[in-house]
This record gives C-alpha cells, structure tokens and sequence, in this order.
C-alpha cells in the first residue's frame, strides 16, 4: 500500500476500503441484529422548559400552589396507607401512614416546610463552608483543629451538647450582638424573640424553595448513583458470589486488626482526609492526574470483566470455531442550552443528542470508523430497530451476548475514553479526549464518538 510521507495522518484515522471485493466481507443474505442501549449520558442535560427564577424576585405567591398540582395527579378519593406490620387498632401509626394522602395536607405542609427549613440550609451552606474551603483558610484549620483535639481527649465529645448551647447563648447575647451607639439592655430585661420564618413570597422563602429544589435534584443524582451497585448485592449478578467470597475473606482478617490498629490516630486520619482532598491543591494539582490514572485503570478491569462473561456464556461450538469482531460507531453532537437564561451557568448547560448532528456530516450509526458509511439519513433510531449487516456465508452472531461498548476507546489512539465509552472531540471531529474540554462547551461546538463490538463465528452447516 502506498505511504503518503507529506501528510500527517492521526493516530485514530482509518483508510477507507478500496471499491475492490474482499473475502471476507461480500454480499451475502442480510443479517438482522438490534441496535446497541445506550444509556443515559453523563452529562446532566437540562430540559428546554425549565425557566430559572432569582430568589430575589418577589413574585410568586401562587408558586407552591402551581408546583403541586403540576406534580400531584391524586385521585378523588384516594385512599390511606395500608397499616403495616400488623398493628393493632389504636396502636400509634407510622408516621410515612399517620394522614391519609391529600391535596390540601400536601399543599399545607410545603409550605410550612419551605417556610421552616431555612436553619436545615444555613447549616448545610456553613458546613460546605468549611470542608470546601469557600472560606478563609483560617476558618477550616480551626474545625480541623478542635477535631484533632477530639480525637486526642474522645470523651470530650459527651461535653459537645453543653458547648453547642453555650455558644448558641453567647452569640445571641444583647451585649455582642447590639450595634455601634446602641444603648446596652439591663439584664432583667428580654429581648422580643427573633423572626421565626419568612413570609410566603418573600426573598428568603424563594431562596429555601431553590434550595429545596436543588436537594431533589441531588438526592435524585445520589439515587441514581447508588443504584447502579444494587444488582451486586440482590444476586442479580455474576460477581454477586464472589463480592460475598471477598467480603467473608476481608471481615476474618481484619477481626486482628480492630485491636492492632489505634483508635485515635485512625479517626484522626480518617477525619480530616476529607479535608485535604477538597483543598484547592489538591483538586487542582493533584486529583485529575490521579482520576486520569484510575479511569483508565478502571476501563481496562471493566473490560476485560466484560470480556471475561461473555467468554463464560459461549457455548462448546462458539470455541470450536473461528470467531471475529464486528463494529458500530455512534456519533452525537452537544447542543448548548437555549432556555434563555441571562447567567454564564445555564448557557453552558446543555444536552447531547444524535439530532444535533449538522446536515452533511457524520450519520447517528456508522458501519464503518471512518464515520461515513451511516445506517440511516436520520436519528430517530432507538432501541427496538434492527440494524442489517451483510456478513459473508457461514458466518453469524453470537446468541449468547450483545453489542458491548469499548471501554477502553483504544481505536482513538492514546487519549482514552470515559467511564461510557465516549471519546469527545472538537467541532469537526478532531483533538480526541476522554472528558470535554472546557473551551469546547464555551464554543459550543463538541462531539463525540463510542464504538460498539459484537462477536461473530463461523459455521459452515448452519448455511447449508
């Protein structure tokens, strides 16, 4: 084949196929196979509807009234909660079942709950303060030092409740809480109780419904997260049993350990490595080239588990035959977020979809890593199409498994792939990463590609 010496071809291109025949792929009767799940993408997409609000706007009384009846669909007599359990008539309920589920209660306790949670908030913003290190560093290294100071006298902890009522009391004395020129209260007199919760519309109530909202959306992320890990331990997995093998294993040796290792240097160092790991530093110098690292690390073990079940699953005919490699490239384009949104923030939001794809480029299904030979002009492919190959006679899929994505992202070269897959490049399909660079999502010009294998085998009988 001859060599181009002038031009410089990446690493990930691949030379198209001569119009000449080959041996092993020629036409043949069409094969039908599904096309590969995707699942979801990584990144967070936001919904085109959605119109951001400022807590410091004053309108929306009405507002817990429009989220309520857009969320609830109740119908007219619904009826309560089974009891549980099998109490006994005028035990005391629980409480998920002690009122029956009603419009009105619903609509009552949210607003006495967004009213009544803006201490629960403060104190999670304070505590995000600290670790995160959004304040002064000072602020941080004191926390870390009366931690250490714990650790070192732990039965000071059962004097933690008189020190938090102390300082709660100090800190809302009249005398360090009175303002430059006011005259200083005697000590018999009291002072009127402070504002018990926000009006209803107000800026304060606005500003606890987004927090409110932001909570959902991350308990709903955390959710998600975790129940990725939940097949592993309902035996709804391979590794099920060997998770159980290791974990026996793991809870025998370290029965000797719990009384070698010191307890106060344990919880010491276990305590405060939160805090170094949210440093700036660290997050800055230290962490991405450790993720880097341990993503690949993590691709090539989920790889080669993959490969390893699916080699389990094959039947004695699939070994004794030859067997081969098919794949599928899958193409998207991002889209940035159109919500009309006047902030930096909601503008880089956006979603990623095979309908983004310009008119004239890469198909949403390609046969072929040169990115041309699509499968069909649109993308409206989902799971439930077929996809035709012509595989050559004698040759078929295997039963036993289905399309598997390329964890590894080894036909991109040297620059990896993420945790699904994807190698993300530039608007014309160049520079490939294994995570979107930032100055691509301010262009707002981004790709990105996955490859999908397949295995296929050879069976001279089964074609007669």
């Amino acid at each position: 084949m001859a060599t181009m010496d002038y031009v410089e071809i990446p690493s990930y291109a691949t030379r198209l196929r001569s119009e000449q025949p080959s041996d092993d792929l020629r036409p043949a009767p069409k094969v039908l196979t599904s096309l590969p799940r995707p699942e979801h993408s990584p990144v967070r997409a936001s919904p085109a509807s959605a119109t951001p609000m400022s807590p410091s706007k004053g309108s929306g009384s009405n507002l817990t009234s429009i989220l309520l009846s857009s969320a609830l669909q109740l119908p007219a007599n619904a009826p309560s909660a089974p009891r549980m359990y099998g109490s006994s008539k005028g035990a005391p309920r629980l409480l998920s079942t002690r009122d029956a589920l009603s419009m009105s209660i619903t609509t009552v306790n949210f607003r006495r709950f967004v009213a009544k949670s803006g201490p629960i908030f403060w104190l999670q913003d304070r505590i995000e303060e600290i670790v995160l290190w959004k304040k002064s560093q000072k602020y941080t290294f004191v926390w870390m030092a009366a931690y250490a100071f714990l650790c070192y006298f732990p039965r000071l902890i059962l004097l933690l409740p008189h020190a938090i009522a102390l300082g709660v009391l100090l800190a809302m004395h009249p005398n360090l809480r009175r303002r430059d020129g006011a005259e200083i209260p005697s000590p018999k007199e009291t002072q009127p109780p402070p504002a018990t919760q926000p009006g209803e519309g107000s800026v304060d109530w606005l500003a606890n419904l987004q927090a409110i909202q932001n909570l959902m959306g991350a308990v709903s992320d955390g959710h998600d997260f975790a129940i990725q890990f939940v097949p592993y331990l309902t035996w709804s997995s391979p590794y099920t049993g060997l998770i159980l093998s290791a974990l026996l294993v793991t809870f025998l040796a370290m029965i000797p350990l719990v009384n070698i290792l010191p307890m106060r240097t344990t919880c010491l160092v276990l305590g405060l490595l939160p805090f170094f790991i949210t440093h700036p530093f660290t997050q800055h110098n230290l962490l991405p080239g450790l993720q880097s690292t341990f993503g690949v690390l993590s691709n090539h073990f989920r790889a080669q588990a993959h490969q390893f079940v699916d080699d389990d699953k094959l039947e004695d005919r699939h070994w004794r035959t030859e067997l081969r490699e098919v794949e599928l490239y899958e193409n998207e384009r991002w889209a940035p977020g159109s919500n009309g949104a006047s902030d930096e923030g909601a503008k880089a939001e956006g979603t990623w979809s095979k309908t983004n794809l310009k008119l004239g480029e890469r198909k949403p299904w390609t046969r072929g890593r040169d990115g041309w030979s699509g499968v069909s002009d649109d993308g409206s492919h989902e799971v439930s199409s077929n996809l035709t190959f012509s595989l050559a006679p004698g040759w078929y899929f295997v039963e036993t498994e289905d399309w598997r994505s390329d964890l590894e992202g080894s036909w991109a070269g040297n620059s990896g792939a993420d945790e699904c897959g994807w190698v993300y490049t530039n608007d014309v399909w160049l520079d490939p990463h294994a995570h979107p660079l930032d100055e691509w999502k301010a262009s707002g010009g981004m790709t990105r590609r996955r490859r999908w294998t397949r295995r296929i085998y050879y069976s001279p009988k089964a074609s007669v």
